[in-house]
């Protein structure tokens, strides 16, 4: 999977959970979760556990605290795919 693939996923993946949609329009690798989509802590892990059931990975803890931005997500997303 690319990374335009991984990302359109991602996007539609945070879509439920975003309180700012003029950020949410403007979705790239620079996103940040909680600051520029409004996303809430909760909200945050609901979306790591749609990640794992979408792309079927596993993320642990320390992997989980380094997911506040799309990069972040992307690059562990990516890391766990190639682990498969």
């Amino acid at each position: 999977m690319n990374k335009e693939a991984i990302i359109e996923k991602l996007k539609n993946i945070v879509k439920p959970y975003v309180s700012n949609q003029e950020a949410y329009e403007n979705f790239t690798e620079d996103t940040d979760f909680i600051t520029d989509l409004n996303i809430n802590s909760a909200n945050l892990v609901d979306i790591i556990l749609d990640v794992e059931d979408a792309f079927q990975i596993h993320i642990d803890n320390v992997s989980m605290e380094k997911m506040l931005d799309v990069k972040s997500t992307l690059l562990i997303i990516e890391t766990k795919l190639a682990e498969k």
